[in-house]
């Protein structure tokens, strides 16, 4: 990965792009809500409900940032599922982005996606009725990256394992890979890629909308963003830091842990000054056009794969190659561009394409025993 003295190469990564665009300060979702307000459609007459419970990853215990093992997770549940007692649901998998959270998406102030009135307007308009789950991965350092450390915790053991057993126990699921999706966006789409390459046998159809830090970059620089994140000697010292900072600092926790270097336990691509190759190929290791070579196989054994980017989003070109090299393998998969930023059109996309997406994709027979 390349750090230039401008950080440019991170904000590729990590949607900084957002941070050029003057709209970072909207990412805050969890700290400093600014989106303007917006005008939602009508709701349909009849709608689902949501709840948020805990559910414990064990899979999250012992992390070295001090997160909670006990998410918060909010589930959305079809309007027929009170009253129709013997039906069964396929599940759709939802992931948040950096520094959000699923109460920004199903609380009752929803910050820039009213996730139940998107998906009671696709059910309205034809799809079938599925519960939809999202957890929170807001931690510590702002976002999980849905990724496998010590520090952060097995973030990815925690959605395949911990959540998708818990909800298979505690609600009227088809309790089977062929009735499960994944679908998140930025940083949420980047966990629906990497989760989706590690794991085939958990969910059947993907759909990543505007995912971030697919691409690696090759070796490490000094400059003023390095310089920032190293100068970060607490948790609590990012809540006065830039996005970008708040960004590397939980890329390094999620991607080159380090239990041996507290009290952060991570180490960064530079130190005192130095470019840190071996670090820098750890970060690269974990970007998905990196890993793909590795898992075409697994890719190829779901049924249906999605992936979408606004035309003004600063990670189109990395979604584009993504999709270049899925086609280049023979991997089947869609691709669609739309009018809009990282973060403009999600309430249309979730109801117009990705909820319709998985209603047709998913499975909504009976497992079978």
């Amino acid at each position: 990965m390349s750090f230039s003295a401008s950080g440019s190469a991170i904000v590729a990564r990590l949607t900084l792009a957002l941070v050029l665009s003057g709209t970072a300060a909207g990412l805050a979702f969890s700290q400093n809500p600014t989106f303007p307000p917006r005008t939602y459609p009508p709701a349909p007459a009849r709608r689902g409900t949501f709840e948020r419970v805990k559910v414990h990853g064990k899979s999250l215990e012992g992390n070295l940032e001090g997160d909670s093992d006990d998410r918060d997770v909010s589930v959305y549940l079809p309007p027929s599922y009170k009253t129709s007692k013997k039906q069964r649901y396929p599940v759709l998998y939802l992931l948040h982005g950096y520094m959000d959270n699923d109460i920004n998406w199903f609380g009752t102030k929803p910050v820039f996606v009213d996730a139940p009135l998107a998906i009671d307007r696709a059910i309205a308009n034809g799809a079938r009725e599925m519960i939809v789950v999202m957890p929170s991965a807001y931690t510590v350092y702002m976002g999980s990256m849905y990724s496998n450390s010590v520090t952060t915790g097995d973030w990815e053991a925690f959605i395949v394992r911990d959540l998708v057993a818990f909800v298979d126990a505690h609600y009227r699921t088809i309790p089977g890979a062929a009735s499960r999706g994944l679908s998140g966006h930025s940083m949420g789409g980047y966990g629906t890629i990497r989760i989706g390459m590690k794991y085939p046998g958990a969910f059947s159809s993907l759909y990543a909308m505007s995912a971030c830090c697919l691409a690696p970059n090759p070796g490490a620089q000094p400059g003023p963003a390095m310089e920032k994140a190293q100068a970060i000697r607490a948790a609590a010292d990012l809540a006065k830091s830039d996005f970008g900072t708040r960004a590397l600092i939980a890329s390094a926790a999620a991607w080159s842990p380090n239990p041996k270097n507290p009290p952060l336990y991570f180490d960064l691509p530079v130190a005192d000054g130095k470019p840190q190759p071996a670090i820098a190929a750890r970060w690269d290791a974990n970007a998905p056009l990196a890993m793909l070579d590795q898992y075409v196989n697994n890719l190829k054994e779901a049924r249906a794969i999605a992936l979408d980017v606004g035309t003004k989003d600063g990670l189109k070109s990395s979604i584009e190659e993504l999709e270049q090299r899925m086609t280049l393998y023979g991997i089947p998969h869609s691709f669609e561009t739309y009018d809009g930023d990282h973060i403009s059109g999600i309430q249309e996309r979730l109801e117009q394409k990705v909820i319709p997406f998985f209603s047709r994709n998913l499975s909504f027979g009976r497992a079978k025993p």
